[in-house]
């Protein structure tokens, strides 16, 4: 028995050091591509705020069966738009799929029309292209309001 506890107490050492690194780790906080998600989603942001269209069109993916001037004419005349500063985006969590995909879960904060400002969490989907982070066309309109309008409600 003397022979074996000399030995366990390294191991146990060990075992606990490898536990709290790796903890230590995990509390560390995004990573590098995390962060250039977080970045890219708020540039996007960013573009939608300050209505260029054209430009917000060139950062998003999915456009099949909707020409640029189609989304232009939504996007100008849709109901909400990102709000400023710290309202902007909370809560972000990002998670990756793999190099080229990724989801964005965040509450974004919106200025509607008259309403003021107001906020919703969802995730967006999000695809790299050409090393940029690009948002889904669909998870855009759909906040903007675009589906609120075609169902008939206000």
């Amino acid at each position: 028995m003397r022979i074996a506890v000399p030995s366990i107490v390294p191991a146990l050492c060990l075992l606990l050091c490898c536990a709290a690194g790796s903890a230590a780790r995990a509390a560390d906080g995004p990573t590098a591509a995390d962060i250039q998600v977080r970045r890219d989603f708020e540039t996007i942001l960013d573009l939608w705020r300050d209505g260029r269209f054209e430009e917000l069109y060139d950062r998003s993916y999915g456009s099949a069966g909707r020409s640029r001037e189609s989304f232009l004419r939504k996007m100008s005349a849709a109901d909400r738009r990102p709000a400023c500063c710290w309202e902007k985006m909370q809560e972000v969590k990002v998670t990756i799929s793999n190099a080229g995909t990724a989801t964005l879960r965040a509450r974004i904060g919106l200025e509607g029309t008259g309403t003021g400002t107001d906020s919703c969490t969802r995730s967006f989907r999000l695809r790299r292209e050409d090393g940029v982070w690009k948002a889904s066309l669909s998870d855009i309109l759909a906040v903007a309001g675009e589906s609120r309008k075609k169902r008939g409600r206000h």
